[in-house]
């Protein structure tokens, strides 16, 4: 069976949960349920078997962030791909 490939948006600009959430580091690297983030347990749900490495879409601001949090989840393939304006 061919693996399906995660497009994950992670984006937002943090000002909704202020002061947990902010422009700098927004709500979905917060860990606001557990020690993990958000982000991290969205990999956390597709780290099984049947899914290849995602595709994370996030602003060029959180691109080390992002990565960061995936490496600390053991996943290492995650692909990020920026996006420079505040669409995401």
């Amino acid at each position: 069976m061919k693996p399906i490939y995660p497009v994950i948006l992670c984006g937002g600009s943090g000002t909704r949960l202020w002061p947990s959430s902010r422009k700098s580091f927004p709500k979905q690297f917060s860990p606001l349920l557990g020690p993990e983030s958000l982000y991290q347990q969205t990999l956390r749900r597709l780290s099984a078997d049947m899914f290849g490495a995602p595709l994370v879409l996030t602003h060029a601001d959180f691109r080390f962030l992002a990565l960061q949090q995936a490496e600390e989840m053991g996943l290492t393939d995650a692909r990020i791909v920026l996006a420079s304006n505040s669409y995401i």
